[in-house]
């Protein structure tokens, strides 16, 4: 009885890496076959030798609950696979296309999570439901026939798996396609024999000795198993109607030497860190899978956010940006890691406010490099020019901290203020208009929190101070400690943080971005695919509440308006020097001043009081 070797499957970790990108970011839920195709070696040393390699086609099937009988029907996927080719021998196209023979199955689970992948190959092979081809007898061809035979395959333009052997007058070989082929002629069947076993051909020469017994009703055939340098000739035989009752076979077995799938575990040949990336877009892209197929994840990933303050929300801000994926953060602070930091601000240890201190924003940045070593990360020890802080030792230092701020903030597209005062927000808010840059603002009472952001042009929605009507004016100095420490309920910063994210995430989404209309809580349909998209959340803890609110652009804020930002344009240095010297010079740039009077003078008109006790 002639033995065949079947298939020993051999998987680059390189198609792993791309199934695991279709998984994630084509396939997700489907379970629909797809495509692939492959290639094998014949006698493991064969290989064309202007490097072309000639391809095999496949059935790729994803289960996405793993191999359970249940859930998937192994057997059926496996015979539509060697129907196929009973079909493509049965009309003929396969001596046409002889590569149709070669057609193989793949079923593959992905552990996305451990980066584990089960898989179990099927070489379909059509063989007779009772009897087998007996070998007649087998003859080496000789060492320079073999070499003969392979300069004419390699110099062949069809290259073939399934191709014929004519032999001329002098000896000479030619090779042609099997559709040339006639019962009365002396050409030889050939293939390329992948097997190194010596009389057991290799797996594909089950379905041509199926392809020339069924179209040309040979019960003996001579074939050559073309290898390198051992090529040989087999002659074997097999009853006439021994294919009127067909069997597929062609399940690999696993290297236990069972029949069931193999397990290939790329986790340690990763290289950590992209593991680490691969893990946070799987968290973030499961979303799509089911829920938001339409949520933009490159959009969040390429936004470069500059956060103002690295203290309690500048820390909980920055994790739950990396959280969403976020490549690029910036962090602006001029103060140290204190003792009590730690606790309250998630990426500082206590070793960071050993001696003194190390700077607050070169700290969370490297902090948050050792999260997330791909992430780039900046921290700016600036201190950031205040109303009524007229602490500068010259010009060229406040020119310069001006300069690196209205840098910063050019270059990020997110500005988040998350500072520790309120005049501290002032200037970020005034360039933030002038670059007409999206700016989240986050701040905190003792058990109540403000999340906004600031409105632009088009949507004419308020800033942080548009609802003032004095200047922000210094409010450090002169407190005592629980007025100058930020004294808050521990659970609000992270619940103001996450919102602020999250307002971010849902304008990114948004069409029209950050000129997007205000949302509130009687808005019919969300305008964001994440829902609504408020201007202001004011929450209290006490009450376990928020409110929406919305605020429309005042025409003399003290940090928005038309007349502040013209103001900074025409003489940025003398301006901002000005404002910290005496805050009162906004009121009067922008009317408050002029309002005020006006307001004043009313309480002080005699008809106007007489009327009022009348009434």
């Amino acid at each position: 009885m002639l033995k065949f070797t079947p298939f020993n499957s051999a998987v680059d970790a390189s198609f792993w890496q791309s199934l695991l990108s279709k998984k994630l970011n084509t396939f997700k839920l489907s379970q629909e076959t797809q495509t692939i195709y492959g290639h094998y070696l014949p006698n493991q040393k064969v290989v064309n030798e202007q490097g072309e390699r000639i391809m095999m086609q496949s059935h790729l099937s994803i289960p996405s609950h793993g191999f359970e009988p249940s859930r998937l029907d192994k057997n059926q996927l496996f015979q539509q696979a060697a129907d196929k080719i009973i079909k493509a021998v049965e009309s003929g196209e396969a001596l046409k296309n002889p590569n149709s023979l070669l057609s193989f199955l793949l079923i593959t689970f992905a552990d996305l999570k451990k980066y584990k992948f089960y898989y179990w190959f099927a070489f379909p092979a059509i063989i007779p439901q009772q009897d087998s081809w007996q070998t007649i007898r087998q003859v080496d061809l000789g060492r320079q026939e073999s070499l003969d035979l392979h300069q004419a395959y390699q110099s062949w333009a069809h290259q073939d798996y399934f191709f014929l052997i004519e032999k001329g007058n002098l000896g000479q070989i030619r090779l042609s396609t099997i559709d040339q082929y006639k019962k009365d002629s002396n050409d030889l069947f050939a293939f390329l024999d992948p097997s190194s076993i010596k009389g057991s051909p290799g797996w594909p020469l089950r379905n041509l000795l199926y392809l020339i017994h069924t179209l040309f009703g040979q019960r003996t055939v001579k074939v050559v198993c073309y290898r390198q340098e051992d090529s040989y000739l087999i002659e074997t035989s097999l009853p006439e109607h021994a294919y009127s009752h067909l069997k597929s076979v062609g399940w690999e077995r696993n290297i236990q030497g069972k029949l069931g799938p193999r397990m290939a575990d790329l986790g340690p040949m990763m290289d950590p860190i992209r593991l680490a990336d691969t893990a946070i877009d799987l968290n973030l892209k499961l979303m799509r899978w089911r829920l938001l197929p339409e949520l933009d994840l490159e959009r969040v990933k390429q936004t470069k956010c500059l956060l103002l303050g690295a203290g309690t929300l500048g820390c909980f801000v920055a994790r739950c940006l990396i959280g969403w994926g976020v490549q690029h953060i910036s962090f602006v602070d001029s103060g140290n890691v204190s003792f009590s930091n730690p606790v309250r601000q998630p990426l500082y240890q206590f070793t960071d406010a050993l001696h003194g201190g190390l700077p607050k924003a070169e700290t969370a940045a490297n902090q948050l490099k050792s999260i997330q070593p791909t992430i780039v990360s900046q921290g700016y020890p600036l201190s950031i020019p205040m109303p009524g802080h007229d602490h500068y030792p010259s010009l060229d230092a406040l020119q310069q901290d001006i300069n690196t701020l209205s840098d910063l903030i050019r270059e990020h597209d997110v500005i988040f203020l998350l500072t520790d005062s309120r005049e501290s927000r002032w200037l970020p808010t005034l360039l933030g208009t002038k670059f007409n840059k999206c700016v989240i603002n986050s701040a905190l009472g003792f058990d109540s929190y403000l999340v906004m952001r600031h409105g632009t042009r088009l949507n004419q929605l308020g800033c942080y101070y548009c609802n003032d009507i004095v200047a922000p004016t210094d409010s450090l100095t002169d407190r005592t400690l629980d007025q100058q420490c930020t004294v808050t309920r521990p659970g609000l910063a992270p619940i103001a943080a996450a919102l602020a994210v999250e307002l971010m995430v849902s304008l990114i989404q948004h069409p029209k971005g950050m000129d997007a209309g205000p949302d509130t809580a009687h808005t019919p349909s969300p305008s964001s695919i994440l829902g609504l998209l408020p201007h202001q959340i004011r929450g209290f803890l006490g009450q376990f509440n928020h409110l929406l609110i919305v605020g429309q652009a005042y025409d003399k804020c003290t940090a928005c308006s038309e007349k502040v930002v013209s103001a900074y344009d025409k003489e940025p240095l003398a301006f901002v020097k000005k404002v910290l010297q005496d805050p009162i010079h906004l009121e009067h740039i922008t009317g408050l001043a002029e309002l005020k009077a006006e307001s004043e003078a009313l309480l002080l008109n005699d008809d106007w009081a007489e009327e009022e006790d009348d009434f």
